[in-house]
């Protein structure tokens, strides 16, 4: 009896040594802390979304250091409507994704704040008030009409007609984001996707103004057509060719759907980052854990995935200083070598 009890001390001992491997450790921040060694102490700090942080930060670092792996980046509209939208464009500059997947709302916005201003608001301000004053609100974000609608038709109308007037009749999204990306300058997102030769894929280009100047078009023109499914051959492509294939999806909806249901193809994603602040209790895509993509095949088993709870433009400014940071170091290095 006493040699079986002695064998179930040990057992449970051993399953607590397993449990209890990794103690929580108080943050340590001094004048000198730097971004990194911050991201650190989160990772050893115990919780609660800080521990997702710098895992996340830690997954995207692996992703531009594995040979071989394409890098999907997915966002909302939402984003460049704010100075979130430098970072986008920082990263495409920076050559740190190889694909792109987004909103129509994106290229609006992309495109307005190439040749006008957007303005801080506040949530709670009078919408009635802003109408008359012919003024869109975008959470505290404030969008004057002259620098949206009427901007945006004066700037993709002569896109789509150079691509008429080229032969270009049935065309995808990433050809559209393509042009107009050159038409754009340095402050543009689409314009380094443009530069860099970096795919924006679109799968819900209709749903905005630029998409709206589309259908417009097609009214004068009727044999200028969108073509869905080549954008889907695109990315056919793209997953088919990748020997590893990771993504940092910012925000959930369509872009973030499409990012995942394309690699399922391949086997799953085999590094994840979801940034959101949508619940999973609603059973939304949006709301749903990396994670939950595994029990589809869009993430691998082996993937290294996380979920970070919390608001994109909150965030991003860290996780791309440290990727930055990251990056540069990588570049040092090689040329130690």
């Amino acid at each position: 009896m006493a040699a079986g009890k002695n064998k179930g001390k040990k057992r449970k001992e051993s399953d607590d040594k397993d449990l209890l491997h990794s103690a929580v450790k108080d943050h340590s921040i001094t004048a000198d802390s730097d971004i990194n060694s911050i991201l650190a102490g989160m990772a050893g700090s115990g919780g609660f979304e800080s521990r997702n942080l710098a895992d996340g930060v830690d997954i995207l670092n692996r992703m531009q250091d594995e040979p071989g792996c394409t890098k999907f980046l997915s966002f909302v509209a939402a984003l460049m409507s704010t100075g979130a939208r430098g970072i986008v464009r920082d990263m495409l500059k920076n050559k740190m994704f190889d694909v792109v997947i987004t909103t129509c709302g994106a290229l609006d916005h992309d495109i307005a704040r190439s040749f006008d201003k957007y303005y801080a608001g506040d949530f709670r301000m009078d919408d009635k008030e802003l109408l008359k004053k012919d003024v869109h609100r975008l959470g505290n974000v404030l969008v004057p009409m002259s620098a949206y609608g009427p901007l945006i038709e004066e700037k993709v109308q002569p896109c789509l007609d150079e691509m008429y007037r080229a032969g270009q009749r049935d065309v995808a999204s990433y050809e559209i984001t393509d042009k107009l990306g050159s038409t754009l300058g340095e402050d543009s997102f689409l314009y380094w996707a443009h530069k860099n030769r970096i795919p924006v894929i679109v799968p819900g280009i209709v749903d905005g103004a630029v998409g709206s100047q589309i259908w417009l078009y097609h009214q004068q023109h009727k044999d200028f057509k969108l073509h869905v499914l080549k954008d889907q051959s695109r990315l056919s492509d793209i997953v088919f060719d990748a020997k590893k294939s990771g993504a940092f999806m910012v925000g959930g909806g369509i872009s973030k759907h499409h990012t995942l249901w394309w690699n399922q193809y391949r086997g799953g994603l085999d590094y994840a980052v979801y940034i959101t602040t949508a619940p999973e209790w609603d059973g939304s895509l949006s709301g749903a854990l990396v994670a939950e993509a595994i029990s589809w095949g869009k993430v691998t088993t082996k993937a290294r995935q996380t979920t970070i709870h919390g608001e994109a433009s909150t965030l991003l400014p860290f996780v791309y200083a440290a990727m930055l940071q990251h990056h540069h170091q990588q570049q040092q290095e090689k040329k130690k070598k």
